[in-house]
């Protein structure tokens, strides 16, 4: 018990102060816990924890639908289907595709028109003009290597119908 009295009071005094720095220190830095539940922005939803979308339906609604997928269910399994479609498999489908707010009038033609001439630029020349290359009067090639080296020019067909051996 000597031992722990003749302790130098300093050093006691040194612990206890850093101890007490170290915890205020801890609990100034500890980040507050967010008060709501939300998920983050961006995070998918739980899965049937969605506010309900998408139009009603009903029993015979799927009982339409399953003759067109051609999948069978039991009328128990329409009416559970039917009965949390809103809240289940509809806000999928909503969320895919977006909400359909913008529904423009039948006279409203698409913008699909694409147009890379600059204003005030003339577009091409105001009428169509078949420019025929020269004619040279050239007889054919003889040899099967030269007709199929040789310019589409020689083998024009008013070329050909004026040499063609086909005529005499």
């Amino acid at each position: 018990m000597c031992f722990i009295e003749n302790m130098p009071n300093s050093r006691r005094q040194f612990l206890s102060s850093a101890s007490v720095a170290l915890m205020t220190s801890t609990v100034a830095c500890r980040k507050p816990t967010p008060e709501s539940t939300a998920p983050p922005p961006g995070a998918p939803p739980a899965f049937g924890t969605s506010p309900e979308a998408g139009p009603p339906v009903s029993a015979s609604t799927f009982a339409e639908a399953e003759k067109l997928v051609q999948f069978e269910m039991n009328a128990a399994e329409r009416q559970m289907a039917a009965g949390n479609w809103r809240r289940s498999m509809a806000p999928l489908y909503e969320r895919r595709t977006g909400p359909r707010k913008f529904s423009p009038a039948p006279s409203v033609s698409p913008a699909s028109c694409w147009n890379p001439i600059l204003p005030g630029s003339a577009a091409a020349p105001q009428r169509d003009r078949f420019v025929r290359t020269a004619d040279r009067r050239e007889p054919l090639p003889a040899s099967d290597p030269d007709i199929a080296f040789a310019s589409l020019s020689r083998l024009s067909v008013k070329t050909f119908v004026d040499f063609s051996p086909l005529q005499e």
